[in-house]
């Protein structure tokens, strides 16, 4: 095996470094372009953003009318992707989201079935009110999220890429909602839950949108320059601190590895797939905020949007009050120390 010359790796590091500052000038004028359509709510537009920075699909969770569908819109046209939106009713099929299959007569009379594409062969798939449709047609995404293509009828068909879905969901408590199969929130990168807006926010949603003239988003970047800044933060250094940090954070989520409050509060908690949605979602923040390497920090910060969906509690802990929020924020104040 070759030995490697020190001048390559100086130069691919500021080769990293470059990218890094492209990319960074890139996502300030996304944020930039985002704030003049949706007001305050600045850490739902990071979290959402990061997910997406990430590869992956995000869930925002919060009542009607907080902007959620308006977000993801938003999104879809600031990184220039092909967008489609489902919204989820309780009679919507499967085959509502991935296709059917048709069967056509040509000319000689001779049958053969044709598969017709649904809405979800798009680059941005916005879910709206995901909790909304039964099981049966939620799992439908499944394969989708995770594999990014989709079997119908025994034949294999690839979705664009990048591929994300954005799902909405409103809270469990609301009539008429059916909550998502634990392997499904699984598969989302996030949480973000989406609260009322403050004060200052709200008079600027009252002021910009009730007017003659309401702000239009514009594309920042396309596809192709998303898919290089994901291929950026898959590239970006990842400390062996803050590797032993989300390694200890996530598994002192799990009941019976040694944390005295999970096994007392919590009855499943995340698999391995929660530390991989911390790593990445860890180095975009890091790039977010205009850093090349994450830190400690970017790991508590994240640890309830990349755990609250990945973790029950006991039916001891709800009986308490406890939400999985507060567990959670009782890891992160463990791992300070």
């Amino acid at each position: 095996m070759g030995v490697m010359n020190p001048t390559e790796a100086v130069l691919d590091e500021k080769a990293i470094v470059a990218a890094a500052e492209k990319a960074l000038s890139d996502i300030a004028a996304v944020r930039e372009e985002i704030a003049k359509v949706i007001f305050g709510q600045e850490r739902v537009v990071e979290n959402t953003l990061l997910a997406v920075l990430s590869g992956g699909h995000a869930l925002l969770v919060g009542v009607p009318g907080l902007a959620k569908t308006k977000l993801v819109t938003t999104l879809g046209t600031v990184l220039g992707l092909d967008s489609n939106r489902i919204q989820f009713t309780p009679d919507l099929m499967p085959s509502d989201i991935l296709g059917s299959e048709v069967m056509d007569t040509d000319e000689t009379g001779r049958r053969s079935f044709r598969f017709i594409k649904g809405p979800i062969f798009a680059q941005l798939l916005m879910a709206d009110e995901i909790n909304r449709a039964s099981p049966r047609t939620q799992s439908a995404l499944l394969q989708s999220m995770q594999e990014y293509h989709i079997t119908v009828a025994g034949q294999r068909f690839d979705l664009p890429a990048p591929f994300h879905v954005l799902a909405t969901q409103n809270p469990l408590e609301q009539e008429g909602t059916y909550p998502l199969p634990e392997a499904q929130l699984d598969r989302f990168l996030l949480q973000v839950d989406v609260l009322y807006p403050d004060l200052d926010a709200e008079r600027q949603i009252l002021l910009g949108t009730t007017g003659l003239a309401e702000a239009k988003p514009r594309g920042v970047i396309d596809s192709a320059r998303l898919q290089e800044i994901q291929m950026l933060i898959r590239q970006m250094p990842v400390s062996d601190k803050v590797v032993d940090a989300i390694l200890s954070l996530v598994r002192s989520a799990r009941p019976g590895h040694g944390n005295a409050d999970t096994d007392r509060h919590v009855a499943w908690g995340p698999g391995p797939r929660a530390g991989q949605s911390l790593m990445l979602t860890a180095r975009a923040r890091a790039l977010y905020q205009g850093r090349l390497a994450p830190s400690l920090d970017d790991v508590y910060a994240l640890a309830e949007p990349v755990l609250e969906h990945r973790m029950a509690l006991n039916f001891a802990a709800r009986a308490e009050g406890m939400s999985v929020r507060d567990v959670i924020a009782g890891l992160v104040k463990q791992a300070r120390g």
